[in-house]
């Protein structure tokens, strides 16, 4: 019998395979296209990307909007000539002079090991230096859209220069290209940092300093209400809170070896009574501290601790973007202290504990992989076996399907990644569970065992939300700002029709609050439907019209976002309402 989800896969890959194709072969017909049009233009890099394709070029003056329909009306030209793609292999001398014009195709070849082999790719009157693999003719490309124009420093580095990134993507087909181009809108439409602004609930300012964001009160509300979520849920699951210091001195962090790994992304010391001290980038060596601060028995394993706690890391201008990618943020960090058979239960527990949590803010599609150890490793073999079965037997027994991501670990341990799948079906990595047989073994870690004998414990790092920062501008595009009653910063506006209502608004307000609800009543001098537009804008759930009849009887006429009017009711009804919604 023929395996159906087999065949789905099989499918996909090929879906994807053809897809790459297409898209690096796109590439290279926008360079020609703009080579033709700029022909001092100088070629940086043009790889296939997931949805799609780019191309740096380093010109004069910046590409413009009209620029871009003109590439791409000589793109269709070219897609409709039916022109073969030709592979050649040649000498490096050879690629040299080919390329003696274009300095950064120069530059890569001489960065290409000596034992690879060079070739190139030719249609019409182009060529380019590139491994492929392209489609067969330009007119396998039936699809093709350019998107936008961004700069890209060369080779990622600030010190380099600023080139100018044409972004586009293909399809197989038209219908594909115009599905995925709704979906751009509709994540336009969500961009986080545009609802953020339009709902009051975060900013960043050039005076505070790039990727260091400030939350306003309905942002505070959200956060709280996550992190109150996140105490409690982690309490009754065993784990000890903590805090940590923002700072450490430079033994610390030489001792764990981020001065030594990690400190191009670290800021630069500061000095206090002739020490250095470092912003933490991460805060494993403090719940590290925390364990050594006495001696521990067997009997006392394992030892949960978890922290929200701020870190700082050094991320270059270029990449930084509103809440997913900033320079200081909150991490729902945890390290377990355990012994070799508490592990694989241990990992099953942050299994259990991340799939409620995600549950909760409404994420029920993940995308789940392995890693395992890599060519350069640190740690007894035999643990690294033993860490890697407990992570399979864990997902196993839970039925949960997951990839193998071969030699992908850490040198310092195997992991598990869980992606979220968004409303748009895009994916977000936040959770994971990484192994670490470094840092115990640079900071002695110890515990007595139930035979005197003192033995090194397993130490597993876990993160569920990831970055806070991260999770909350993921979840304000999942849920395009309309947040669930439980999370919405504002549950209830009530919307007076006339002065003379205000003191039984009062009344609702109160008895509402009393409850637990979060209220607020819009006394502007607007007119009603005005009122009800602004609360509809503001995405609150709950929207309480009272005039003289609502008054008289003690009743409200209440508006769903959702359902629109709901009528009347009184507001023990509504009460019982919305707490069966959060429940």
């Amino acid at each position: 019998m023929l395996d159906h989800g087999t065949l789905e896969q099989d499918h996909n890959n090929q879906t994807d395979i053809l897809r790459h194709k297409m898209r690096h072969s796109a590439a290279h017909i926008m360079a020609d296209a703009v080579l033709q049009l700029f022909p001092q233009a100088k070629m940086g890099i043009g790889p296939p990307t997931q949805d799609g394709f780019y191309y740096d070029f380093d010109v004069p003056q910046p590409f413009t909007p009209d620029d871009l329909i003109q590439i791409e009306e000589l793109m269709n030209k070219t897609i409709s000539q039916n022109q073969p793609f030709i592979r050649k292999e040649l000498t490096r001398d050879e690629a040299k002079l080919l390329f003696a014009d274009q300095p950064y195709k120069l530059e890569i070849i001489e960065a290409i090991p000596d034992a690879e082999t060079l070739s190139i790719y030719s249609h019409g009157n182009f060529t380019d230096l590139c491994q492929g693999p392209h489609v067969e003719n330009s007119s396998d490309i039936p699809a093709m859209k350019l998107l936008n124009i961004a700069g890209a420093y060369w080779r990622g580095d600030e010190s380099r220069p600023m080139l100018q990134r044409i972004y586009g993507t293909a399809f197989e087909n038209q219908e594909a290209l115009e599905d995925h181009l709704e979906k751009l809108e509709e994540a336009l439409r969500r961009d986080h940092r545009t609802i953020g602004r339009d709902l009051g609930l975060f900013s960043a300012h050039e005076e505070i300093g790039p990727g260091l964001i400030v939350w306003h009160p309905k942002g505070g509300i959200l956060r709280s209400l996550i992190e109150d979520y996140w105490r409690d849920i982690h309490y009754r699951h065993g784990y000890n809170i903590v805090y940590s210091p923002h700072i450490g001195k430079s033994n610390l962090w030489e001792t764990s070896g981020h001065l030594g790994f990690y400190k191009e992304n670290m800021y630069a010391p500061m000095e206090i009574d002739d020490q250095e001290y470092f912003l933490k980038p991460m805060n494993c060596p403090f719940h590290i501290m925390i364990y050594r601060s006495g001696l521990h028995s067997y009997r006392e394993l394992p030892l949960r601790i978890g922290e929200l706690g701020t870190v700082y890391r050094y991320e270059r201008s270029g990449v930084m973007h509103g809440l997913m990618r900033v320079r200081g943020f909150t991490q729902d960090d945890a390290h377990i202290f355990c012994m070799p058979d508490q592990v694989e239960s241990e990992v099953g527990g942050v299994l259990d504990l991340t799939f409620e949590i995600l549950n909760a803010f409404g994420f029920k599609d993940y995308q789940i992989s392995l890693s395992t150890r890599p060519e350069k490793y640190v740690g007894e073999l035999s643990l690294w076996d033993h860490a890697t079965s407990s992570l399979e037997s864990a997902l196993q027994s839970r039925g949960l399907e997951h990839d193998i991501d071969e030699g992908g670990g850490a040198f310092y341990g195997p992991k598990i990644d869980i992606k979220i799948k968004d409303a748009l079906d895009r994916e977000w990595q936040c959770s994971t569970v990484q192994f670490d047989f470094n840092l115990p073994e640079r900071f002695d870690l110890t515990f007595q065992d139930s035979d005197g004998e003192r033995r090194r414990p397993y130490m597993v790092h876990r993160a569920i939300l990831g970055s806070l920062e991260r999770f909350f501008g993921v979840l304000i595009e999942h849920y395009a700002g309309a947040f669930p009653l439980w999370l919405a910063p504002n549950q209830v506006t009530i919307i007076p029709i006339a002065d003379r209502h205000y003191d039984y608004c009062e009344s609702v307000r109160d008895t509402l609050s009393n409850s637990g609800f979060r209220v607020e009543i819009d006394n502007r001098g607007e007119r009603m439907n005005q009122k009800i537009r602004q609360a509809q804008m503001q995405k609150v759930p709950y929207m309480l019209v009272i005039g003289d009849r609502e008054q008289e009887n003690q009743m409200i006429s209440a508006r769903s976002r959702e359902s629109g009017d709901l009528g009347s009711m009184s507001v023990h009804d509504l009460i019982s309402k919305m707490q069966s919604e959060i429940k």
